[in-house]
């Protein structure tokens, strides 16, 4: 298994423990109760001039712990007053140190969107990102057959949230456009073995049409 297949393996032990604590008709029940909106995070991205999504992250598998300290609060801040238009927030537990409460918590103390950036492989992550607060989620093509990214991206658009389509080659690409991905993200980094070629995105920004959002993910340093 890659560890990209193991992350997605534990995201699925992670639902079945998270279903024993709360309900998915919990999460249904108290998304229902929340007020109608738009879509917050593709408007953010569709703004003139260069638009951000600045990560809040404290550990990955490729390069361990960045931040012993974690003012998760303070990074998400610092992001706000400098110009992000959005804030990634990594929730995954095991690799990247990640919690559900730090999206929680900074959806409240931001203002603007906030997208859940985990291993999505089941509708509970959904509603669960909703109920935190979340106007987004990432929804990675490869751990994904088509019927269930198709599916996701419907629910997703049933709750107000964007789905951000995460593709990594000229297959996956299709296969997001195909499902009816609105903002469709390229990763530089592929997640099989964590190389990082910068061109990735250049390479398969031509497959993408000018009416889907266009996302160039990982490897950004500097300017």
């Amino acid at each position: 298994m890659t560890v990209l297949d193991e992350l997605a393996e534990e995201a699925r032990r992670r639902v079945e423990r998270s279903r024993k604590e709360v309900s998915i008709e919990e999460l249904k029940r108290r998304c229902s109760e929340m007020p109608p909106r738009g879509f917050p995070f593709e408007d953010a991205l569709r703004k003139d001039g260069t638009s951000f999504i600045c990560e809040v992250k404290k550990a990955s598998p490729s390069k361990g712990v960045i931040a012993e300290n974690f003012p998760y609060l303070e990074i998400a801040e610092d992001y706000e007053r400098a110009g992000a238009s959005c804030i990634s927030v990594l929730t995954e537990p095991s690799r990247f140190l990640g919690d559900i409460k730090y999206l929680a918590e900074i959806a409240e103390a931001v203002g603007i969107p906030v997208l859940r950036k985990d291993f999505v492989v089941d509708e509970y992550m959904v509603y669960e990102a909703r109920c935190a607060g979340a106007s987004a989620v990432l929804l990675i093509c490869s751990i994904l057959d088509e019927s269930q990214l198709k599916s996701l991206i419907g629910l997703c658009d049933s709750l107000s949230l964007s789905a951000l389509v995460e593709a990594h080659d000229e297959d996956e690409v299709r296969k997001a456009l195909r499902c009816g991905a609105r903002v469709l993200g390229v990763n530089n980094r592929d997640l099989r073995d964590f190389s990082v070629d910068h061109r990735n995105c250049l390479r398969l920004r031509p497959l993408v049409p000018d009416d889907v959002l266009f996302v160039a993910e990982s490897g950004i340093k500097s300017r």
